[in-house]
């Protein structure tokens, strides 16, 4: 079950992170936080200097690679090197290509001092990566040398819970959402200028619906006299599976893939709901509330049917879709407006499962076994953890992106009114990290900030009233059962995604869903059920 955690809000994120050392080389030692985390109990923080270079491994984000090429052009990093004096040397593995690099640079051995990843996604895990000295167990390192760190894992027991894993190891200085405003950020978008054209309401339950896309369809609310309104673009795709798991299917009290159920670990596709669900999506294609071109649509056609007036819901971001799109739509149709809407429910009053991303997944810098000066690297990046550094790779430098005021960092017109001409999401990329993910606090005034129209701030809260009660937490899979399971799922997904487009397009018919379930069931689900469940129970009993 998703915990409400002791979360860093806007009023406590000061006294949550402790301040950082002064400018400089950083030869003297940190002060030692109060009741700072240390197994050994000595809570002693060792004088260290900074490191004079690092060499740091990292996927460019691409907001940031849309104007530069190196995360040294960034101008918190570039801030971070004058108050510490440690020259980065960052080795971007090129776009699409992350994955493949990452396994070839592990399998080389020649690795270099930091490597910054999603380590949840990462062969045998990082326990075995640990024990193959490929990456270093960081738990004393942190409570002798990152004070700040070591304080918001003191003061945030549920954030450690997730960043140890079974085997007790902290593997990286990690990625964590400081708010649980930070944790829903995407769901249903719907044309409210449409509706409101209809004279229709916000759609609540699957009827609902059901009515909002039949008069998509049907009357013409784009006003041009075509029937070329797209009532319903469906996602179903390996790498985005937004609307798999967050539209409609949550309706039904399950997901698309693994999720709880009281403490058991389910799969969704197997259950007789699932067939209901699709049965719903096989309807909506037949009738034409589904776009047919579904299968085939790739974000640059997705963003022709918004501009051009065709597509009235789907799944959407509220900064990259409501945001965006609203910006891109403004000079041809400034009335054009979308809302976040509550996920879908079969019946009034009832809650859907919805998208929601717990503080930890598994992002984070972790330190090589080739490190030279581990000790230094750890302090170096125990910086943006403090207080000056979370304001630092939150926000920028002040007096250029971000000015104080009344205690709030506001973000300037380098931002949000870019003299370039540059979007929101690469104006923040070229001054601070905020906007993706790295070994940071993220503050939830970045995201206040970030979503500037009240559309976007209103999704978010219909986004986050969805139930999140049986989505897994971030469990780790062991040596073994990841490599038993992961062919298994390789398969039963492939065949999964496959096996939805025939059902809701009709190529097969419904009355085939049991044969489905064994097919999935001989592939060996049950096992990648079982270890996921043994993950689930490991997670359940760390401290």
């Amino acid at each position: 079950m998703v915990k409400r955690m002791k979360v860093l809000t806007t009023s406590v994120l000061s006294a949550a992170l402790f301040t950082t050392l002064l400018a400089g080389c950083g030869t003297k030692a940190e002060p030692t936080p109060t009741g700072s985390s240390n197994p050994a109990g000595t809570n002693e923080v060792k004088e260290v200097k900074y490191p004079e270079s690092v060499s740091y491994w990292v996927s460019l984000n691409p907001n940031a690679a849309a104007t530069m090429k190196s995360y040294n052009e960034i101008a918190s990093y570039k801030e971070l090197e004058k108050i510490t004096g440690t020259k980065v040397e960052f080795q971007h593995p090129p776009t699409g290509q992350e994955k493949d690099q990452f396994n070839l640079m592990l399998a080389s051995g020649k690795l270099p001092d930091v490597i910054e990843y999603n380590w949840a996604s990462a062969p045998k895990g990082p326990d075995s990566l640990i024990k193959e000295k490929r990456i270093l167990r960081l738990n004393e390192l942190i409570d002798q040398y990152a004070p700040n760190l070591s304080k918001v894992l003191k003061d945030n027991p549920e954030f450690r819970k997730m960043v140890t894993t079974d085997d007790g190891n902290i593997y990286v200085m990690p990625f964590i959402l400081g708010d649980e405003q930070l944790s829903s950020v995407n769901g249903p978008a719907v044309r409210k200028d449409w509706l409101d054209k209809l004279g229709l309401q916000v759609p609540k339950t699957i009827a609902d619906w059901e009515t909002v896309l039949t008069a998509f369809r049907d009357k013409d609310p784009n006003g041009n006299g075509k029937k070329d309104e797209v009532p319903y673009l469906f996602t179903i795709k390996p790498d985005n599976e937004m609307d798999l798991n967050h539209m409609f299917v949550g309706a039904w009290g399950i997901t698309s893939d693994f999720y709880q159920e009281n403490g058991k670990v389910q799969y969704g596709p197997i259950d007789p709901k699932f067939k209901e669900y699709l049965t719903l999506m096989a309807k909506w294609y037949k009738d034409g509330l589904l776009d047919k071109d579904y299968a085939t649509t790739d974000g640059k056609l997705k963003d022709a049917k918004v501009t051009n007036n065709q597509l009235g819901t789907f799944s959407a971001y509220a900064g990259s879709g409501i945001g965006r799109y609203t910006s891109l739509m403004q000079p041809t149709d400034p009335k054009m407006s979308l809302v976040g809407t509550q996920y879908p429910v079969i019946n009034a009053g009832d809650k859907a499962l919805g998208q929601y991303t717990f503080p930890f997944t598994g992002v984070g810098a972790a330190i090589s076994v080739s490190a030279k000066n581990p000790e230094q690297i750890i302090k170096w990046l125990d910086y943006k953890y403090g207080q000056e550094g979370s304001l630092l790779f939150n926000f920028g430098v002040e007096g250029q992106s971000y000015k104080m005021e009344n205690g709030y960092p506001k973000y300037t017109d380098l931002i949000l009114n870019n003299p370039n001409k540059l979007p929101i999401t690469q104006a923040m990329a070229q001054n601070f990290i905020a906007s993706w993910s790295g070994p940071i606090v993220q503050d939830k005034r970045y995201i206040e900030q970030y979503f500037t129209l009240p559309e976007q701030r209103d999704a978010q809260k219909a986004w986050m009233a969805a139930d999140h009660s049986k989505l897994l937490p971030p469990i780790t899979l062991t040596a073994e059962e990841s490599s038993k399971t992961a062919s298994i799922m390789n398969d039963v997904k492939t065949y999964r995604d496959e096996m939805m487009n025939k059902f809701i397009m009709g190529a097969e018919p419904l009355a085939n869903f049991d044969k489905f379930v064994s097919t999935i069931k001989s592939m060996g689900i049950d096992d990648a059920i079982k270890a996921r469940q043994a993950a689930l129970d490991r997670y359940n009993s760390r401290k």
